[in-house]
Formats: C-alpha cells, sequence, structure tokens
C-alpha cells in the first residue's frame, strides 16, 4: 500500500511551518490563537515528515542491496 502524497509540498509546508513559529515566538496570539497556531503546526510539521519519509525510502529503494546506508 502507497501512502498518498501531501497536497502541499515540503517546501511549501516547511514556510508555512517558520511562519506558524515566528507567530507564536512573537506571543502576541491569545491564547485560543496559539492553540489553533500549534495544531497548524503540528499538522505542517506532519506533511514535512511524509514528503521525508518518503524520499528516504526512496533512497533506500534506489541502493543496491547490500551497499551501507548514507549516514
Amino acid at each position: 500500500m502507497t501512502e498518498a502524497v501531501p497536497a502541499m509540498s515540503y517546501e511549501a509546508a516547511r514556510q508555512a511551518l517558520q511562519d506558524v513559529v515566528v507567530q507564536l515566538e512573537g506571543g502576541a496570539a491569545t491564547l485560543e490563537e496559539s492553540l489553533t497556531l500549534w495544531e497548524r503546526g503540528e499538522e505542517l510539521a506532519g506533511i514535512c515528515q511524509q514528503w521525508l519519509d518518503g524520499a528516504r525510502a526512496r533512497l533506500d529503494a534506489a541502493r543496491p542491496p547490500g551497499s551501507d546506508p548514507v549516514a
């Protein structure tokens, strides 16, 4: 079973996550806004992780059997 590709690119998700972090670190958001931002950040981090996991799987599949993994 192949996992679905996220609708957002890695680069877009990473930038959006950076924007969320900046907003949270700014400290101007209300508690409710901060919670919403945190939840969005978790979602964006998950999208980034999906892309990274997919990239690792592609690299592993391209590596010849018995070769050492890239550290």
